[in-house]
């Protein structure tokens, strides 16, 4: 998940993505998970896997250089999916994450306290429940920017816009090829209210999951 480290760019992507995505993913399906994951991930990650769930909102992210980011949220709001593809849908990585907290940010001053200079995000490592991650994203010794990123999100009753400032981390699970990844994003809708959301996650395979 290094891919975000040489970000140059972001933007908006067209609306007509939000029709369809990679694996077969789309606003309106549902996705069904391998039912041994949870087993095979046990001991390894505290990620849970959700039963089978409908996608409740699809969003994509334009990273630039043919790289795209869709997200899909479960109707379960704890879980959501996130698939980075290059090209014409050339699948890179696909990530299942856990939302962990959702905090609503009410003053400049509690968002430098929960994500700014003051905090510990950015740093190139952070610990959460006795588990130490690195920083993915930036180069800086200490405390580095968080990443911008511009985010179209659809739904069966509207379609709007988020901004993200976010920061991700990593850290190797013993598992082949599955790492667990640590995501915090700074979030502002279109009506300027601001969120701070941790999300936990862990890297899949394609076989993981089918869309039903």
């Amino acid at each position: 998940m290094g891919w975000l480290k040489n970000l140059l760019g972001t933007g908006p992507a067209p609306v007509r993505e939000a029709a369809g995505g990679p694996l077969g993913l789309a606003q309106g399906k549902a996705i069904r998970f391998d039912s041994t994951l949870g087993l095979l991930l046990d001991g390894s990650t505290s990620v849970r896997v959700p039963d089978a769930q409908a996608i409740w909102s699809a969003g994509w992210i334009d990273l630039g250089q043919s790289n795209k980011l869709h997200r899909y949220y479960l109707d379960n709001e704890d879980f959501w999916l996130q698939v980075h593809v290059t090209g014409e849908d050339q699948v890179e990585s696909v990530t299942l994450f856990n939302y962990l907290s959702y905090i609503t940010v009410n003053s400049d001053a509690e968002l430098q306290r929960l994500a700014g200079p003051n905090s510990l995000i950015g740093l190139p490592a952070y610990t959460h429940e006795g588990v130490t991650f690195t920083r993915e994203w930036g180069t800086e010794r200490g405390q580095t920017e968080l990443v911008p990123l511009t985010e179209q999100v659809i739904n069966p009753d509207e379609s709007y816009t988020i901004e993200h400032h976010s920061m991700l981390y990593a850290r190797e699970t013993g598992l082949t090829d599955r790492r667990e990844l640590l995501l915090f994003s700074v979030e502002q809708d279109e009506e300027g209210t601001v969120s701070l959301s941790t999300s936990l996650g862990i890297s899949l395979y394609t076989t993981d999951l089918s869309t039903i």
